[in-house]
């Protein structure tokens, strides 16, 4: 789902593989799985395994198929802020430069980054202060902009209008993920995480989705008989045939023609749940049975709504940094894009545990993590200087999807990053997107959202919800951050300090639910009393040595390739560079120790459902 914050709990195989396919993982897993041999949990292909290519071929496209909701509702709902509801052929460029961007980062955190098989993408982490910086005042779009009839998407007016709001929201992107750069690569993360707890993620994740009913309210009710149909298809995939599996031709030397188990359901039921409506929509419009005014209920289910972007769409496209003009920088878009980014590096390092564990590799090092985190925010000053509007995170339904199919090679996530990248240089497939009807993409932000509100609720299980002091803290956050941003839209007059600048940071600041909640979830959680068993953070930590305590491997697969690794361990000052891996003559004895801690930690009385973050 969008996100990167989706969380659920995965039981089944999504395909079935040939006996071929199975024995020869068997004989090149061993190589990076550091699970026990006896774990049915254990991966077929681990970190550093490659396996046949037209298995890497078929899991690649699973994977962006996976991704293919989360990335395209944020051009989506973008579009909104920046006065481009009618301009469809816009939104299918910036659709194909979010896949262009997310595919480039993608290589770049596989390859130079945290080295987990871990796919990356827009954030709605992003979203949300993004949406709060374009509803103010200054920014807010003409009357005109909203009228098809008076909209023409060539004029020189009309570019200046969207392309000054994306310019505005590329500098301040750029601008915010050099703090996730500067904190990555110093290894500041590791410091701030201690104070994070889930008291803290659990308003500001929860908030990122309950932030956007508005959108998606709106969206729905454009036609309730097609938005109901898309969720009622995407729940139906997901929940109640995700283990039916569909019997599939496959061929192998000792089975040799026969059929295999693929549960498709499971693997994509967003595209197939929207492929269908989308499908009756096209067909309730060359048949005209749907209303051809635009001021008749229905009128935005047709599939026609936003002209002929398809056939005006050029075949190959290719995305650039500017290619919407000089960015600029707004200190409001700043301090709000901040508080985005804050949230997303939380999600992210629970992530890179999550990956380690389903891809069999050990737990993460502080210097992968440390990378991680500061190519996640070279990931955002590439999402910025290109102009996505958004920036880039860690994509937990394709961290799901590793546990889905058994495959944690990295190799597969490559070629992934290789296919959105070709994917974001196609222009038609863009501009294909862009005629999914409005009650279509309703149907399917109503879904997403709650999934998005639900998983940072699902934080809440870490902490005693017994004790009256957590009940109030995620309460009262919670509630609070509804109800100031909302009046604050609603009595804009009323927050005036005098000083302009000043007026813009605390209103986008103060109308950003997820800041609001998040601040005051962490304000609360360290300083009202209470046990680090009350607040959760024991229960984090005996989560992260369960994830780590079958690891017997070494953390050679989180070295840097091409023999960086080999060259910065024979230089002395290496020992002084966080992200920078280096000879660590303890780590078997800290291994046994960590052995030894888990160990006595069985007796505890903390009980931690895994789950998929």
């Amino acid at each position: 789902m969008a996100a990167e914050t989706g969380s659920g709990e995965v039981d089944n195989l999504a395909f079935e593989m040939d006996e071929p396919v199975k024995e020869k993982a068997s004989k090149t897993s061993g190589s990076s799985c550091v699970a026990a041999e006896n774990n049915r949990n254990k991966p077929t292909y681990c970190v550093t395994d490659v396996p046949p290519w037209y298995f890497c071929i078929f899991l690649a496209f699973q994977h962006y198929l996976t991704a293919f909701g989360g990335i395209i509702s944020i051009p989506l709902i973008l579009s909104e802020g920046l006065c481009l509801q009618h301009d469809s052929l816009t939104q299918s460029r910036l659709i194909n430069t979010i896949f262009f961007v997310s595919g480039l980062c993608t290589i770049l955190q596989v390859t130079f980054g945290v080295r987990l098989p871990i796919l990356q993408g827009g954030t709605f982490s992003l979203l949300t202060p993004a949406m709060a910086l374009l509803s103010m005042p200054e920014f807010k779009c003409p009357a005109w902009t909203q009228n098809s009839t008076l909209v023409n998407t060539s004029s020189p007016v009309f570019i200046e209008v969207w392309q000054t709001r994306i310019r505005t929201l590329q500098g301040s992107i750029m601008v915010a993920s050099v703090l996730q750069v500067l904190v990555g690569f110093s290894g500041l993360i590791g410091f701030l995480m201690r104070f994070i707890g889930p008291l803290t993620i659990a308003p500001t994740v929860s908030l990122i989705g309950l932030s956007l009913y508005d959108s998606a309210g709106e969206k729905v009710g454009s036609y309730w008989a097609i938005s109901a149909s898309t969720m009622a298809l995407i729940i139906l995939f997901s929940q109640y045939l995700r283990r039916v599996p569909i019997p599939v031709p496959a061929y192998s030397k000792t089975k040799k023609l026969h059929t295999s188990k693929f549960y498709l359901f499971q693997t994509v039921p967003i595209l197939l749940g929207i492929s269908i409506p989308w499908l009756i929509c096209y067909l309730l419009t060359i048949y005209d049975v749907l209303p051809s005014d635009s001021a008749q209920y229905g009128y935005l289910a047709r599939t026609d709504v936003k002209g002929d972007a398809l056939s005006e769409a050029s075949w190959f496209i290719f995305p650039y940094p500017g290619q919407w003009g000089m960015p600029t920088v707004s200190l409001a878009g700043v301090f709000g894009i901040l508080a985005g980014v804050i949230c997303s590096m939380i999600e992210s390092v629970g992530d890179y545990y999550t990956c380690a564990r389903l891809s069999g590799a050990p737990r993460p090092p502080k210097h992968a993590i440390n990378r991680g985190i500061g190519v996640e925010g070279i990931g955002s000053l590439l999402a910025g200087a290109f102009g996505t509007g958004n920036g880039t995170t860690s994509f937990s339904e394709n961290i799901a999807a590793l546990d889905i199919t058994k495959v944690g090679s990295r190799t597969v996530i490559l070629l992934t990053g290789l296919i959105m990248i070709l994917m974001g240089m196609l222009g038609k497939i863009g501009a294909i997107f862009t005629t999914i009807p409005t009650p279509v993409v309703g149907g399917m932000f109503l879904i997403m959202f709650g999934v998005i509100s639900a998983a940072g609720i699902s934080n809440l299980q870490y902490t005693d919800m017994n004790s009256s002091r957590n009940v109030f803290i995620f309460g009262f956050s919670v509630f609070s951050a509804l109800v100031v941003p909302n009046w604050i839209t609603k009595n804009p007059g009323y927050l005036e300090t005098g000083v302009k600048e000043v007026d813009q940071v605390l209103t986008t600041l103060l109308t950003t639910h997820m800041f609001v909640g998040g601040l005051l979830g962490f304000f609360l959680d360290n300083t009202v009393p209470g046990t680090r068993l009350e607040r959760g953070l024991l229960a984090l930590e005996k989560l992260q040595l369960e994830d780590s305590g079958s690891n017997l491997g070494t953390e050679e697969v989180y070295n840097l390739p091409f023999g960086i690794t080999s060259y910065l361990r024979s230089q002395s000052w290496v020992r002084y560079i966080p992200f920078c891996p280096r000879e660590d003559h303890k780590s078997q004895s800290e291994d046994s120790i960590v052995s030894q801690n888990q160990k006595s930690e069985d007796n505890s009385p903390i009980v931690i459902s895994q789950v998929s973050l």
